[in-house]
Parts: C-alpha cells; sequence; structure tokens
C-alpha cells in the first residue's frame, strides 16, 4: 500500500460482489434460524457457509472481504463474552468457583495429557509437538460457550456460570499456551518471562478488580447516592439516570478492561467477561441502595415519572364493571392484592398521587438502565444479526477442508478426536450423584470413632456412662409432659427412616452430559494456537507440501469437537425441555431433569 495517497478513492461495487456478500450476510441469518430451530446450534450453519464462501471452499469472498469479517467477527467474540459477563450471577460464581476450578483443570490436564499419545499413531511427533497440540486442545470455545447458553437459556442458571467460568479459565490458559508456543518456534532460548506474565496478569486482573469494587466503587457509589437522595445534584441525577449515560458508562468500563488486559499480556476476553461482571454487580449495589421503599418521584427525574400512566376514570369505571360481574370469590381475592398493591405503594398528598412500586402498568424504572437491558436495546440487534455471524464465518475461514481428505489424515484425525472427546467429557463426571461416594467418610468416621474408644476407653466409655444415667433411670424422671414430646419426637424419626429407606435417590445424568459436551466445543482458540504452532514450525510444516500433518490432524480433531459438542448440547437441551413441559402439563410432580443445576436465581444481590 503506497503512503503518499492522501484520502481512499470511492468505487461503487460491482453487481457481483453486492451479491456475493448480501448472499452471505442473509444465509448466516437464515440458517442460524433454521439450525437453532432444529439443534440449538445455529453456529454449525455459520461455519459451514463460512466455509462455502471462503478459500477453503468456493472463494468467492476475497482476501481483503474476509480479512475485515475476521476483525469485525472478533469484535462480536468481544460483545458474546461481555453479554455472558452480564448474564452471570455473582453468589451462584461466589459459591460455585471451587467446582469451576476444578472442572477447568479437568479440561486443561486430560487433553494435554492424552495428546502425548500422538508419537503411537502420527509418525515423527516430538514431546514438544504433543504438547503444542494437547494446548490447541485444552481451550474451550467461549464463543460457543456463550452462544449455547444464551440459545437454551442456562445462562443464568447454576450449570450455566459453572460452564461459563470454567470455559474462562480454560480459554485464559489456552491464550497463555499460544504465547507459549509462540516463543518455542520462534526463539531457541525458553524465556520464563513468556509464562509467567500471562498468567500473573490474569492473576492479577482477578484479584485486583474485585478489590477496586470493593474498596473505591463501592464507598463511591454510597456517596453520590446519599447526595442524590439529598437533592443537592439533581440536574447531575438528572443526566445520569437516563439510557444514554449508562450506555456511555457501560461502553467505557468495557473498552478501558479490554485495553488494559491487552496491554498488560493477559486475554482480552477475560477483561470482557470482568467488565460483564462488573456492570452487574453494580447493578446490584445500585439496587441494594434503592432498597424496596424507595419513593420513584425523588428518585427519578419528571420526565421519566410522568412517562407511568396513572389510572383514568374510563379504567376505574371498567375495573368496577369487572369487579361487579365476577364471582364472589374472585372479587375477594382481587380484593386482598389490592390490599397487598396498596401496601406497596408510597403515598405523598405534598407531591401529588401515590406511585406504586413495582406493577404491570408501572414497573421500577430503574430496570431499563441494568447492564443487561441496555445491552438488549443497543447491542443485541447487530451481535445476533451480523457480529456473530462474521465471527463464526471466520473460522469456517480457517478450516483447511480440501488437504484434509486423504486416508492416512481421515483416520489419524478420528482417533485424536475420539481422544479429546472423552478428555473432555470427562468434566461432567464432578456433577455426577453416585449411589455410593467414592470416598466413603461415614463408614470411615464410624470406624474411626470405634478405634479411638478401643484405644481411649476412659472418655469414650467410662466419661459417657458416669455422665449420661441410663435409658430407665431417663423415663423415671422425665416429666408426662416432656415423655410425651419424646415419644412423638421418637416415633417421628421412626417415620422418617421407615419413608426413606436406604435407597440411593435418584439420578439424573442430563447436567453431568450437558457441562462435559458444552465444554468439548474448541472453536476460535483451538484454531488460533494450532495456526499459531504451524506457522512459527512448531508442527515441522514443509513450506512446499502444504501444512504439515499434524496441523490436519490437529485441525480435525478442532472441527469435529467443535461441531460435535453443540449438537449433542441442542440435542439434549431439546430432550430437556420437552421433559420441562411434559411435568407441567401433566402436574406429575416429578423434579426438574437438571435439578438444582437449572434453577436461575430471582434476583442478582452484591457480594
Amino acid at each position: 500500500m503506497s503512503s503518499n495517497v492522501a484520502a481512499l478513492s470511492y468505487h461503487e461495487p460491482g453487481i457481483v460482489t453486492i451479491l456475493i456478500l448480501a448472499s452471505f450476510l442473509l444465509l448466516q441469518n437464515v440458517v442460524n434460524w433454521a439450525f437453532d430451530r432444529l439443534l440449538f446450534c445455529g453456529l454449525i450453519g455459520q461455519i459451514a457457509i463460512g466455509v462455502a464462501w471462503g478459500k477453503p471452499g468456493a472463494d468467492w469472498l476475497s482476501d481483503d472481504a474476509q480479512n475485515v469479517i475476521m476483525q469485525i467477527g472478533y469484535l462480536g467474540l468481544v460483545l458474546l463474552v461481555f453479554e455472558g459477563g452480564l448474564s452471570t450471577d455473582l453468589k451462584t460464581l461466589k459459591s460455585n468457583l471451587l467446582l469451576s476450578s476444578l472442572v477447568a483443570l479437568t479440561g486443561i490436564s486430560a487433553p494435554i495429557g492424552l495428546s502425548f499419545l500422538l508419537p503411537s499413531f502420527v509418525n515423527g511427533v516430538t514431546s514438544v509437538q504433543a504438547f503444542a497440540a494437547g494446548a490447541a486442545l485444552c481451550s474451550t470455545s467461549l464463543g460457543t460457550t456463550f452462544t449455547i447458553l444464551s440459545t437454551s437459556g442456562l445462562s443464568s442458571s447454576r450449570l450455566g456460570v459453572v460452564l461459563s467460568s470454567a470455559a474462562m479459565m480454560d480459554d485464559i490458559v489456552g491464550l497463555v499456551m499460544s504465547g507459549i508456543i509462540s516463543s518455542l518456534g520462534t526463539s531457541s532460548d525458553f524465556s520464563a518471562v513468556t509464562v509467567i506474565r500471562p498468567v500473573f496478569v490474569s492473576i492479577a486482573f482477578a484479584i485486583i478488580v474485585p478489590l477496586v469494587c470493593a474498596w473505591m466503587l463501592k464507598p463511591l457509589t454510597r456517596l453520590l447516592y446519599n447526595a442524590i437522595r439529598s437533592q443537592k445534584s439533581e440536574r447531575a441525577h438528572n443526566w445520569i439516570a437516563t439510557e444514554n449515560a449508562a450506555l456511555v458508562l457501560h461502553a467505557l468500563v468495557l473498552s478501558g478492561l479490554v485495553a488494559a488486559a491487552s496491554y498488560a499480556g493477559t486475554s482480552n476476553l477475560f477483561a470482557a467477561y470482568l467488565a460483564g461482571a462488573v456492570i452487574t454487580w453494580w447493578d446490584g449495589l445500585c439496587k441494594e441502595l434503592r432498597g424496596p421503599n424507595t419513593n420513584r418521584e425523588t428518585d427519578l427525574p419528571a420526565t421519566r415519572t410522568q412517562s407511568c400512566a396513572q389510572p383514568t376514570q374510563d379504567d376505574g369505571q371498567l375495573s368496577s364493571a369487572s369487579k361487579s360481574a365476577a364471582p364472589a370469590g374472585e372479587r375477594q381475592d382481587r380484593g386482598q392484592a389490592a390490599q397487598e398493591s396498596k401496601s406497596h405503594t408510597n403515598i405523598d398528598d405534598s407531591n401529588g398521587p401515590p406511585v406504586a412500586l413495582s406493577s404491570p402498568s408501572c414497573p421500577d424504572l430503574y430496570d431499563s438502565l441494568t447492564g443487561m437491558a441496555i445491552f438488549d436495546k443497543y447491542y443485541s440487534g447487530a451481535l445476533q444479526t451480523i457480529l456473530k455471524p462474521f465471527f463464526f464465518a471466520s473460522i469456517g475461514f480457517a478450516i483447511p477442508i480440501s488437504q484434509m481428505f486423504t486416508s492416512s489424515i481421515l483416520w489419524r484425525g478420528f482417533v485424536y478426536t475420539i481422544l479429546m472427546l472423552f478428555a473432555k467429557l470427562i468434566c461432567g463426571l464432578f456433577l455426577v450423584r453416585f449411589a455410593t461416594p467414592l470416598i466413603p467418610i461415614q463408614a470411615l468416621s464410624k470406624r474411626f470413632r470405634k478405634s479411638m474408644s478401643s484405644c481411649w476407653p476412659w472418655p469414650f466409655r467410662t466419661g459417657k456412662a458416669a455422665i449420661t444415667p441410663s435409658p430407665t433411670s431417663q423415663i423415671a424422671h422425665v416429666a408426662p409432659a416432656q415423655r410425651q414430646e419424646r415419644s412423638l419426637s421418637q416415633e417421628r424419626q421412626q417415620n422418617s427412616s421407615r419413608k426413606r429407606p436406604h435407597v440411593p435417590k435418584p439420578i439424573s445424568l442430563y447436567p453431568a452430559a450437558l457441562l462435559g459436551s458444552a465444554m468439548v466445543a474448541r472453536g476460535e482458540i483451538g484454531f488460533l494456537i494450532s495456526s499459531v504452532a504451524e506457522s512459527d514450525g512448531v508442527f515441522g510444516s514443509d513450506g512446499e507440501e502444504g501444512s504439515s500433518e499434524l496441523f490436519l490432524v490437529v485441525t480435525w480433531a478442532i472441527l469435529l469437537c467443535t461441531l460435535l459438542g453443540p449438537i449433542a448440547v441442542g440435542l439434549m437441551v431439546k430432550r430437556v425441555k420437552r421433559l420441562q413441559e411434559r411435568e407441567r402439563s401433566k402436574q406429575t410432580g416429578k423434579d426438574d431433569p437438571l435439578g438444582i443445576w437449572g434453577v436461575i436465581p430471582d434476583a442478582r444481590q452484591p457480594t
């Protein structure tokens, strides 16, 4: 490109270019809708369109267009991860942090460990190359994960929080691995800074951001809220409590954390997730400060309070007519509901008519200023129709489909795919409820107590015998009322023991299967690491013969895992939803197939 050109000359694109771009974008959305209806995984069709329209297939799109689509698609990936942070319940994340860490550790160590079996069926593979292949397969596609969760409606559930946090940890480790592999290929000297810097920067972000929120942002928010309540800065509040101000604030938080993480040397996707979590935490803090008894007229701008329509005379006539026509039981229920609604209404004769805190006609107007509401209004449309299709199409651009259909590559790729499927599916074992625990803690504790009583007879035998009287003496000195209470408690214990015999509880494998299958998809990070290893010569590629054999085998594994994982999750989600609808319609009283893992919290609270 010439640097002497002052401006880019405008050229009208040809009709062929217009038709190619229009068909590419329209088919992305049509195929996404069709696959979402069938399998809850429209991303499979979007990847296929990318393969067909891109360089691996017909190559209808120019190289410049594919590069631009790849860059814009990465912006969609950042927004996908940001949406995942917004939909994360922080209390659930905090309570399941250990479980998420164990799932992530298993999802990292198992693929790397099983990749050292590559030299047994792929010729000439060294231990460094096996490590690079395992590093490419240890990641979990964040875009695929959050797309699956949002499509299935499990983003805010306990299963969704565990899955998203584990996938985030795998992604961080995967990006660290890409830096390690790049250093292995470009230089013979292995620098420890390449490994230590991304790890410690990620840990620093995970520690510093919550501390800043707790020690700086929380006191400042309380101070600002007290100033607003004292009516000292009404003009500032009228500007702050708007959607435009919330949009600018959220964009600044997202761009600031992403830029800081990129310059510091860690994953910008991790920073996008933290930005969404910070905004969600701040929304919960503001809701806690407002409290349930906040007067909306004193807190909201005048234009926003007037937008909540008051009941008119016609509405009162209609309501009275409906009350007279309703049966007596319904009128009584409506009367009770009206009394409850009046109890939740603040009345101020000096300021005007009462304003309800929350009702269908006048909801909480602050709900339109939350991070999720702003995202749905300003970002979601562009993300779903343009940015996300571009991102998954860019994955299809990176699949060398024309070189992958040789017999030696096919069977090796299938064998390696089976190993990598197993390496991620075992992550679901953490959610399996075994009938008998792997470590019988209760049995060991009983044996420990018996052994201690035999070794130390005084505190366990004579001491208890001296202090505790015999059962007959207890019964003799107990009052009749106490004796009756004890007999009732004994009967309850006997009835409970009869009702709950030593039979294993019903075991549902749906949560474990969903977790393991959702962790299978490698996606963009896997292709990134394998491409870095191939371009830097770690896989031993020959420039004359094209891609190396190991790179094609790894690409087969990444491709099949990215395809099979969402398909399996989509089929299981479809089955679970069918079971839930059947149980709700028939009112069988059975438990939800997902159990506690499918429960979505009603309200978020700041931690």
